[in-house]
Order: structure tokens, then C-alpha cells, then sequence
């Protein structure tokens, strides 16, 4: 009956991977449906699907009866004689037929398709469903085909992922048509089917990278303890060898940092920090915090706390760019980190600064005052200090704090 609807069929479990099984079972209960609306709910049948063969048979079975009450459940046995019956039949059997599928007239066929195409729908949904379930927190590779305002979705095997702005590495530009790598990152259903979001942004790419990308890593030779990460600007990556002959940080920079700005490169040039993983929380903030160099660290455990103390001139280092250097420390160690700024003695500063090189820092009304009670360096100012300095007129307490802070901030930067 009617092979090529089995043959469509058997092409979507050749193309959607959906069970075959399954799949029978589905036309089964659809011509089910047709032979019910046709014969009524009573009645008898058996709907027979071969997908190996390309074929569905329908086969009503009546009661052979001398009156016809119900001729949906019943039949005549003059009915059945005139058929040419060869099994010699009788009032009380049961007479079974096979029915052809145009005897169910245009419109229940029409129904049935229908039927059939929700379901299919309903299942192509549910496996693509169940196959980025089992893909969530692995690289997906896919090509770009849209770009919108807030979003990008992306070609993968036919199925559309998204790529929202805040999964986006920031700063990084996207082409319609090129290849974007990301993690599976979420998959939620929709009524129109599976959404599937996937991620550049997120700590878990960064780890798949360097299981891709570090042998040693994939092995399980190497472990990463903890990432943090600003996408686009800086990570850090604790690592922990479990072998002693191998030095964790060197295996993940590799040979002159090929292994590490494969994974740079990806990431649009995010700086990467690895680091040396330390079950001592002092070690581990300290390396977390470099390469800034601290002069002690106190420990709250209990509050997972940390005072760092460090000379005023390692401070911009421990901070970092826009403060990102402290909070993926903070991120990394899972202490919170407050910094204590002490000034460094005079004398041990290398060189000192002429005036008027930081003129236009300074201002020039201020830059002229200074000159004009004899302060020409730096270091000079430095030494008058505060007390010094407000006895010049036009300069109030706050304005000397900010001179200083200024001069001291331009010794920082020459480290």
C-alpha cells in the first residue's frame, strides 16, 4: 500500500536519525486514526508498517452475520460469499479484509498527512533536542550565516545555534560565511523548537582549548583547578601537574609559546596567565598576583580573606589595566583581596624625575609654582612633603594630596 509514504519516512530516519521503531509505531497509530474515523471507535483493525519493505497494510476484521446492524463492526455472509471467500466461512467468523488506502476518500488522507507531519516535526525537534543535551560544554563548529543586532546564529549540521552578545568575546568581529568555534552552552525548548545557545565568553571554552590544544591536559597528566576570565581581555589559568617530571606551566606554553598563542589566537589576543596551582592559599595569591612582587599577605581562612601588602610602586602592577588583574586574582583564588599601599623610602628609587618632563601632567599653574619655590625634581617634592607644600600659597590640602599622588604614580610607571 502506497510505498513511497514508507519511503519518505525511511528517508527521515536515514537523514534525522530517528528510530525506526518509533517511527512505524507513529504510522501505525496515524492510519489507526483514519481506519476509526471511517469504521468508528469500535471497530476492528490492524495496521501493518514494513520499513525494510516499503509498505503499510490495513486489515479490517467484521463478524459474519445473516443482518448487517452495524455494518462498521458487522458483515453479511452474502457479503462474503459473493468476495469469493476460500475459507469456507460462517455466520459467527470473523471476516478480515484488506483495505486500500483511496477508500478512505481525499480528506482523511489529507488528515493523516497531517497528522503524520506533526509528529515527525515533533520528533526531529526532540532529537535535535537530545543531540545538543548530550553535547553541553563542547566545541561546536559552525559557519556564520546571519548577523543581527543582538545576536548571531550560526549553521551547525543544518541546525541553527545562537550566539548571543553577552557569548560574544567583546571587541571581536564577525564575517558572515566564516567558521566560528564555541561551547554548547545552554539548550532550552521552545515552541518552535529547540534553542540552542552556544558560547565564546564562557570559562568552559577556554578549558576546552587547552584540552584540545595540551596533550597533557586531555591525558589528565595536567589538571586546571580554576579559571578566570575577562573575555576579549585577560584570563587566568591554575594548573597542577600530577606527574613531578612535568612542569605544568611549561607543557601549557609549549615550545616558545606555540601551545599558548594557538589559544590566544582564538580568543582574539586575550592575554592568558598560567599559573602554578597551590594548595598553600598564601603561594597561591602571591602567584595569582604577579607579576607584581608583595611584601606580605594575611590570611583570614575562615572568611576566605586576604590583606596584600606591597611598596606603592607594585601597586598599578597588582591592580593591573582597569583593575582586571586584581579581580581575575580574586576570581582564581576564590579570596577576596584588599591591597595595602606602602610608600617605598626615597632613596631606593633608581632615578629621579625633572619637572618639567611631567609639566603637562601637572598643569602649568601648578608646574610654576613649584619651580618658583625651588622644587625642579620629583624627588624634591617628595621629600618637602605635605606639610612643605601647603605653606606655598595657593595650594590647600587637597591639592597637595593630588600633587603627590601624581609624582608617585610617575615613578610607578617608570618600573
Amino acid at each position: 500500500m502506497n510505498p513511497d509514504i514508507v519511503e519518505s519516512f525511511a528517508q527521515m530516519v536515514r537523514e534525522k536519525g530517528v528510530d525506526k521503531d518509533v517511527l512505524a509505531g507513529i504510522i501505525e497509530e496515524i492510519f489507526g486514526m483514519l481506519v476509526r474515523k471511517k469504521y468508528g471507535e469500535e471497530s476492528k483493525y490492524d495496521v501493518v508498517v514494513n520499513m525494510d519493505r516499503g509498505d503499510i497494510e490495513i486489515f479490517l476484521e467484521r463478524l459474519i452475520v445473516e443482518k448487517v446492524e452495524d455494518p462498521n463492526i458487522q458483515i453479511n455472509i452474502e457479503e462474503v460469499n459473493k468476495r469469493g471467500n476460500d475459507d469456507e466461512l460462517e455466520v459467527g467468523d470473523d471476516y478480515v479484509e484488506k483495505l486500500n488506502l483511496e477508500s478512505f476518500g481525499r480528506r482523511l488522507i489529507i488528515l493523516a498527512k497531517q497528522g503524520l507531519n506533526q509528529r515527525i516535526r515533533e520528533i526531529e525537534k526532540d532529537v535535535i533536542f537530545n543531540e545538543y543535551k548530550e553535547l553541553l560544554g563542547e566545541i561546536v563548529v559552525g559557519d556564520i550565516y546571519q548577523i543581527r543586532k543582538n545576536d548571531i546564529l550560526v549553521n551547525h549540521n543544518k541546525n541553527e545555534l545562537l550566539l548571543p552578545r553577552q557569548e560574544q568575546i567583546p571587541h571581536e568581529h564577525y564575517k558572515k560565511g566564516e567558521t566560528i568555534r564555541a561551547i554548547v552552552k545552554e539548550v532550552k525548548k521552545a515552541n518552535s523548537g529547540p534553542q540552542i545557545i552556544i558560547s565564546r565568553a564562557d570559562n568552559t571554552f577556554l578549558r576546552r582549548l587547552f584540552e584540545i590544544e595540551i596533550p597533557e591536559i586531555y591525558d589528565g597528566i595536567i589538571e586546571i583547578k580554576a579559571i578566570a576570565r575577562e573575555p576579549g581581555e585577560r584570563a587566568k589559568v591554575a594548573v597542577e601537574s600530577q606527574d613531578n617530571r612535568i612542569d605544568a606551566v611549561g607543557a601549557c606554553v609549549g615550545m616558545k609559546g606555540v601551545r599558548i598563542h594557538a589559544i590566544v589566537r582564538e580568543l582574539s589576543n586575550e592575554n592568558i596567565d598560567v599559573i602554578n596551582y597551590s594548595d598553600d592559599p598564601q603561594v597561591f595569591i602571591q602567584r595569582a598576583l604577579a607579576p607584581a612582587k608583595l611584601k606580605k599577605i594575611e590570611l583570614d581562612n575562615h572568611n576566605k580573606k586576604a590583606i596584600v601588602t606591597a611598596d606603592s610602586d607594585q601597586v598599578s602592577l597588582l591592580v593591573g589595566r582597569n583593575g582586571v588583574n586584581i579581580r581575575l586574582a580574586i576570581k582564581v583564588t576564590g579570596y577576596e583581596i584588599e591591597i595595602l599601599r606602602e610608600e617605598k623610602p626615597f632613596e631606593e628609587y633608581d632615578e629621579d624625575i625633572e619637572l618639567i618632563d611631567i609639566k603637562e601632567e601637572l598643569g602649568a599653574d601648578i608646574y610654576e609654582l613649584l619651580i618658583n619655590h625651588r622644587y625642579d625634581t620629583a624627588l624634591e617634592v617628595l621629600k618637602a612633603g605635605s606639610e612643605k607644600l601647603k605653606e606655598i600659597e595657593g595650594l590647600d590640602e587637597k591639592k597637595v594630596e593630588e600633587i603627590l599622588e601624581l609624582i608617585k604614580s610617575q615613578f610607578e610607571d617608570e618600573e
